[in-house]
């Protein structure tokens, strides 16, 4: 959870503080993907939810990468700025506010079954939107991964 005792202040910390990831929250991805979730079928590669604002989410997702060493795309890239979700009052707003957003870059789907990396997720929405876009472009499945969950912690 965001901020909390632990990973979720690790993240905080990375996020606005050091606008770096630290190797221990890498390292506790992988053990996390790898011994707990083992995703079935496992992924074959990882891409980033895109942002205009920070490089942040892509440098982890890629770190991520090749300790598990699988190759990293950037399929994914944000051709519109838009206002940050945690700000859109409701589903049908959030919704809206992707619309056009963000596009696939269809020479760098890999195909397979992805892991889709970000840093915190709320409602969900942009993760949702990767994912449906992805699958168009031939992904197999996508698996979302987020370092911190916002949704309840009232932030």
């Amino acid at each position: 959870m965001w901020r909390d005792a632990g990973w979720g202040s690790l993240v905080a910390r990375g996020k606005y503080n050091e606008q770096t990831f630290d190797d221990e929250l890498v390292e506790a991805a992988v053990e996390l993907i790898t011994e707990t979730w083992q995703p079935d079928p496992a992924p074959e590669w990882v891409v980033a939810v895109p942002s205009l604002r920070s490089d942040l989410v892509p440098q982890f997702a890629d770190r991520l990468a090749d300790r598990l060493q699988l190759p990293y795309s950037q399929a994914l890239i944000k051709v519109r700025d838009s206002p940050a979700q945690k700000g859109r009052q409701n589903s049908t707003q959030q919704v809206r506010n992707l619309a056009g957003a963000i596009e696939v870059v269809p020479e760098l789907v890999i195909g397979g079954p992805v892991l889709l990396v970000d840093d915190i997720v709320d409602s969900r929405w942009s993760m949702t939107e990767c994912a449906r876009l992805l699958r168009l472009a031939g992904a197999e499945a996508v698996y979302p991964f987020a370092l911190a969950d916002s949704s309840n912690s009232g932030a």
